[in-house]
């Protein structure tokens, strides 16, 4: 039985230069999609069955075994939900992924608190010298 691929409904060009897909499969309401995977398949879990977006984010991780976890995941991308046994391997791979991309997001939030400090510094600076800030302003 071969699986079709799932109808693009619509395109989002991201500032980034990222293109996200809103795809709807056939006979089921576009952001919807559920589907369990088969056990113990040792693959990347951030990569989204469905629509290939590298945005995978685990729902719920529970043991099932020695060595095997049962982890529930979501694509935001395509809104596709799935759940499987993994491989000890395969999660700590993709633990490991979910740890850069949280110490990018981390970096992102530094600069961005610094950015915006410095906007706010140069602003209330420049109020200053301009009189626009008085002692009975504060």
């Amino acid at each position: 039985m071969s699986r079709r691929s799932p109808q693009v409904v619509s395109t989002i060009n991201l500032p980034s230069g990222k293109v996200l897909e809103v795809v709807k499969a056939d006979g089921a309401a576009p952001y919807t999609r559920v589907k369990t995977a088969t056990a113990d398949r040792d693959r990347d879990l951030c990569i989204c069955e469905v629509c290939s977006s590298d945005l995978v984010e685990p729902v719920e991780w529970e043991a099932a075994g020695p060595e095997r976890w049962r982890v529930a995941l979501s694509c935001p991308n395509c809104d596709y939900w799935t759940e499987g046994v993994f491989s000890q391997e395969c999660v700590d791979r993709f633990d490991e992924r979910l740890d850069e991309g949280t110490a990018v997001l981390v970096a992102e939030l530094k600069r961005l608190r610094n950015e915006n400090m410095a906007d706010d510094v140069e602003r209330f600076t420049a109020a200053l010298n301009a009189g626009a800030i008085l002692p009975e302003d504060f």
